[in-house]
């Protein structure tokens, strides 16, 4: 029997192969021996008992029974032309499945739609010719070197993922590029040398460390040193294309190499970190070494400077994405008006946090949403193959970790890491990509990690055969340089001399870092642009003064007037006439201005002094509860006006953007724009302030703690829509506890204003005074629309924040009772004193709870009798709000002078009852427990008075004689 039948005879194969496949005994013996051998020849394996899939198309008609036979005539050449169209489009879309991407040799599947028999084609058919009209080049070629090309192009060391691309000119402008080479990048010999000296870096630096510092915990780059290189060739390619910012964002493996061999960070400083002999100097704060970030300015071969920042980054691998890409806009935005030509981003990930964490995902859909866009981010998975101990099955449910990616109309590239000349390639692709699309680009570049999780870790204990495997096979560089000299183009002297400079550059370097015997003290360099920082400062609140951020009242009426007007022929919503008319009123002193004007008038004041705003969030250009209207839609057109971009021919930026619904992800974004930007007013506004939750690796690994980790400042500003209203437990609280837990060392701000002046000059404190620090702000829901929250126009023309409100409707002499309260409880307990006529209570507000000044709170109680009780008095529950707090901070005793306890809601582990009834009885009970009325019910207060052995709520004696009775 010949090798294969003839073409005569396919059709007759085909339904053997049918019968084969159903079941082997079927089929005579011969046949049997046939399909095997030829299986094995193939590399392929025989299923029997699943049918073979067999694409629908003229060949293979729906009822067919197998595939036509060819002859002379012109239908069945058409009938075979359609066949190769197909096999090339398979190779296009499935090549990437044979490509030798692992260095490993992992097992892969298999793929017959990139056999050729898979389309009824003999080997006599490989010499016959078909149109190539659908490959750049010649247009007709034999089926051999179109199978030929393909292969080359799709199936040696660069797998390609781009069939997925809707549109046919970016499909076919990577065609052309991958096709046209065959993929592969032909190199100089200075590039080649320059590749070798990068990965003899790597290489070099990870074994120092190793031989230095030996079971240090490095998070090594060993197996996957071609990221050196990888990255040297895209800061080059961005330089040449006229970039001249670069933001990193990067998981700690890998850091130490990278911030030394790239980003341009002493080794001695690094060496130093290892030694860590300065224990004094970093008491309470500071990072670990491969955490920490750093900028330079990279030299390219040209000479031009391109200035490269490594942000930052906690041990949450992949919360740093939107981190990294807001600190990128922002310098766009500083650059040339957010446009992507002058500044990219590089986003390095793991293979298992790419497809793991949820934030990858966030960040993804940000890339091309208006006012989050950065022009193109490369991505960069130094794919391990493993995640700590995770098997790749064990990790995903994909066969690939940059899966996820294909949500994006963007090519993604699986390149093998031990072959660098085609990792230049793709560099050079996706680079040239980003150029002229303005999209992400994603290189999955697969190599694997010599030692285990740390460098005290044993990975054999999980992956015993991978670990088997790695440690037979020699470093990138060995198999790099062999290559090279068989090329003939560098020799093993000159290798050995870049390696010999090198070695003893870092004993050198380790030299220095040790002079006089010991680690010298470590120059921290900033993290954020030195050069947008100066002006601004961190450290204790009192030492920068307050401001006064009084704005004139014609102007004041003159800017909130201009917020209602609207362009001709625009039509608003006939419900906006009722907002407008109001805000006319307002901006002509006849009406009490409510919290929506007193934020525009912040906002534009700010842009008519010069500052840029920038707020954004979920449904926030109209405000959840329909309160802000900053962005109005013509009601015919769905035309878009903003009145806060039209104040005067030369104000700021103002922008208003309803972001996607994320939390983290968008978080991220804001903060890091806030790091790059300090003279903006950056807020972020949560729909609800409980949705801040699904945001908590930002606020306590970035916003909370980046100062003293880092020594990095931030002005961001976090709204939070928090107040006890009935509306459940996740439309109540903004988790004021949490804040005031991280709180400490004046690192945050944590207010929860009551007034629209107050939210106003807050909002122009942020800006105006230079202290930088995150600002977290309980913001209003009811209140919005309460008659009694107003401000007059002439509360917003003089001073400035006032942090505790003095009770100035009442006589200070003859109160018995001071209640304490923060945002709205305040209106709740007014309206309840007047119903009582209770003058002998006093209410002060806490309008910033941190930082608080022990000499503000003892001014403000100052005027009132030693005699009288100070009473806490909260919404939230007993282990929430800000009780835990001031009890710890000041005990049952204010000062040695007042008596303190509490009212609150009891302890619970959810914040509210889903019941509006229930609410609005717990609600009377709170109001009345605090005026002394109250004895029963759901509502506590534990803490027993000065000079009284029963607790609180048993102790009348503040409350008015005449109203005892109630």
């Amino acid at each position: 029997m010949s090798d294969l039948p003839s073409e005569s005879n396919l059709a007759y194969l085909e339904t053997l192969l049918d019968e084969y496949l159903q079941d082997p005994e079927s089929v005579p013996a011969e046949w049997r021996r046939f399909f095997e051998s030829n299986a094995a020849d193939r590399g392929q394996r025989l299923r029997p008992n699943k049918p073979a899939f067999r694409p629908r198309s003229i060949f293979n008609p729906p009822g067919g029974n197998g595939v036509a036979a060819a002859g002379s005539n012109g239908t069945d050449a058409g009938v075979y032309q359609d066949r190769v169209d197909q096999l090339i489009r398979a190779y296009r879309v499935r090549g990437h499945m044979l490509a030798q991407t692992d260095p490993l040799h992992m097992p892969r599947p298999v793929d017959r739609e990139l056999d050729p028999a898979h389309y009824g084609f003999s080997l006599e058919d490989m010499r016959k010719q078909f149109s190539a009209r659908t490959i750049s080049g010649k247009p007709v070629r034999t089926l051999h070197e179109i199978l030929d090309l393909l292969q080359n192009t799709y199936c040696r060391y660069i797998g390609a993922q781009f069939m997925h691309i809707d549109d046919l000119e970016i499909r076919h402008w990577l065609q052309e590029r991958m096709e046209g080479t065959e993929n592969r990048i032909k190199l100089s010999r200075r590039e080649q040398l320059r590749i070798l000296t990068r990965l003899t870096d790597a290489v070099i630096f990870e074994e120092f460390i190793q031989k230095k510092y030996t079971g240090a915990k490095s998070f090594s780059l060993e197996g996957a040193e071609t990221l050196i290189p990888l990255l040297d060739l895209a800061i080059e390619q961005a330089g040449d294309q006229g970039i001249e910012e670069l933001v990193i964002g990067m998981p700690h493996r890998g850091r130490l190499n990278v911030l030394a061999n790239i980003v341009g960070k002493s080794p001695r400083d690094i060496f130093r970190e290892f030694d860590d002999t300065d224990a004094e100097r970093w008491l309470g704060r500071g990072d670990v070494k491969y955490h920490k970030g750093y900028h330079g300015d990279w030299t390219l071969a040209s000479g031009k400077n391109v200035h490269v920042a490594l942000c930052f980054n906690p041990s949450h691998l992949e919360f740093v994405n939107p981190v990294a890409l807001g600190r990128l806009r922002a310098k766009q935005d500083r650059l040339d008006d957010g446009q992507p030509d002058r500044a990219m981003g590089i986003l390095i990930h793991g293979d298992a946090a790419f497809a793991g964490e949820g934030v990858v995902q966030e960040t993804l859909n940000l890339s091309e949403v208006p006012g989050y866009t950065t022009g193109g981010t490369l991505h960069v998975i130094v794919n391990n193959q493993i995640g700590f101990t995770t098997s790749p099955e064990e990790g995903r449910s994909s066969l690939y970790a940059s899966a996820i990616g294909k949500m994006l109309q963007i090519p993604i590239f699986h390149v093998n890491g031990e072959h660098p000349d085609s990792v230049a390639q793709v560099v050079k692709l996706a680079m040239d990509f980003r150029r002229d699309f303005h999209r992400d680009v994603i290189i999955d570049m697969y190599c694997y990690r010599r030692r285990g999780h740390n460098e005290g870790d044993e990975p054999a204990f999980t992956q015993p055969k991978m670990y088997k495997a790695i440690r037979s096979r020699p470093s990138v560089r060995e198999s790099y340089l062999k290559h090279l000299a068989k090329l003939g183009d560098v020799t093993p002297e000159q290798a050995d001399a870049i390696e010999s400079e090198l070695k003893e550059r870092l004993e050198n370097e380790l030299a220095a870092s040790r002079e006089n015997g010991e680690s010298t003290p470590q120059t921290v360099r900033p993290t954020t642009l030195t050069r947008v920082w100066r002006q601004y400062q961190g450290g204790p609140d009192s030492s920068v003064p307050e401001v006064d951020t009084g704005v004139e009242a014609d102007r004041l009426g003159e800017l909130l007037l201009a917020t209602t007007q609207v362009p001709d022929g625009f039509t608003p919503h006939r419900k906006l006439s009722r907002f407008f008319k109001g805000r006319q009123e307002m901006a002509a002193g006849d009406k009490p201005l409510d919290w929506s004007a007193a934020e525009a008038l912040a906002f534009a004041t700010l842009v008519t002094d010069g500052t840029n705003v920038r707020l954004s969030g979920q449904d926030c250009g109209r405000g959840t509860f329909t309160q802000r209207h900053a962005a109005l839609r013509d009601a015919e057109t769905g035309a878009l006006h903003i009145p806060l971009q039209h104040l005067s021919p030369d104000q700021a930026t103002f922008q208003v953007l309803n972001s996607p619904l994320s939390e983290a992800g968008v978080l991220g974004f804001e903060y890091g724009y806030s790091i790059a930007y300090p003279d903006a007013l950056v807020m972020w506004e949560a729909q609800f302030g409980d949705f801040a939750n699904a945001a908590q690796v930002i606020i306590d690994q970035f916003i909370a703690s980046a100062e003293d980790k880092w020594g990095s400042l931030s002005g961001l500003v976090m709204l939070l829509p928090h107040g006890f209203e009935g509306q459940g437990p996740e439309h109540s609280s903004a988790r004021l506890e949490r804040f005031l837990q991280l709180a400490a060392e004046d690192h945050i701000q944590v207010a929860y204003p009551s007034t629209p002046a107050q939210y106003f000059h807050m909002l122009r404190r942020q800006v105006v005074r230079p202290w930088r620090k995150p600002l977290i702000v309980m913001t209003p829901k009811s209140l919005l629309r309460n008659p009694a929250c107003t401000s007059s126009l002439d509360e917003f023309t003089a001073g400035g924040f006032q942090r505790i409100l003095p009770d100035t409707t009442v006589e200070s002499a003859g109160v018995k009772r001071i209640l304490l309260c923060t945002g709205k409880v305040y209106y709740d307990l007014a309206e309840r004193r007047s119903e009582l006529e209770a003058n002998d209570v006093a209410i002060i507000r806490f309008e910033q709870l941190y930082p608080l000044s022990d000499e503000a709170v003892k001014a403000a109680l100052e005027p009132y009798p030693a005699d009288a009780r100070v009473i806490w008095v909260q919404e939230e529950p007993e282990n929430m709000g800000a009780w835990r707090y001031l009890r710890v901070r000041f005990g049952d005793s204010l000062f040695g002078k007042w008596s303190f306890c509490g009212a609150y809601r009891a302890a619970s582990g959810s914040p509210a009852t889903g019941s509006s009834a229930s609410h609005k009885l717990e609600q009377k009970q709170l109001v009345d427990i605090a005026f002394g009325l109250g004895r029963t019910g759901p509502i506590a207060t534990e803490t027993a008075c000065s000079g009284h052995s029963s607790c609180c709520r048993e102790c009348m004696r503040c409350v008015p004689e005449a109203k005892r009775s109630a």
